[in-house]
């Protein structure tokens, strides 16, 4: 079996994806959760898809997330090819990058390969 190499560890890690837009927060102190029941990449290694759940919890500062542009943001992953676990930390990076919360957490439930689930939760702060 061939290995694993740095190749595909950091594939689509830099890989420039829509921008998530933001409008303007008029509150404070409250969560939003959103879900992305059906979310889609490929395997760099095998090239076959994954299928998950991503969910997205965060309280706003000065902005909120724009649901439209988030939506294109999260249909560009359907043809990259990117490793769960570097999927959920990237969408984490650049949503906190667009809308700078108070505090993010964004957890990917992917469905069964090879009998084995997979659960990844990225936070904002980093710990």
């Amino acid at each position: 079996m061939k290995e694993y190499t740095d190749k595909h560890a950091r594939s689509g890690v830099e890989e420039k994806l829509p921008r998530i837009d933001t409008f303007k927060n008029y509150f404070k102190k409250y969560e939003v959760t959103i879900e992305i029941p059906e979310f889609t990449s490929i395997c760099p290694k095998s090239g076959l898809p994954d299928f998950g759940k991503i969910t997205v919890r965060y309280m706003p500062n000065k902005s909120c997330l724009e649901l439209k542009s988030l939506k294109m943001y999260m249909l560009a992953y359907r043809n990259l090819g990117i490793f769960n676990e570097n999927a959920v930390n990237k969408m984490l990076d650049d949503m906190v990058a667009s809308c700078q919360p108070v505090w993010m957490e964004v957890s990917g439930a992917f469905t069964p390969r090879g009998g084995i689930n997979t659960t990844v939760l990225a936070r904002y702060p980093r710990r």
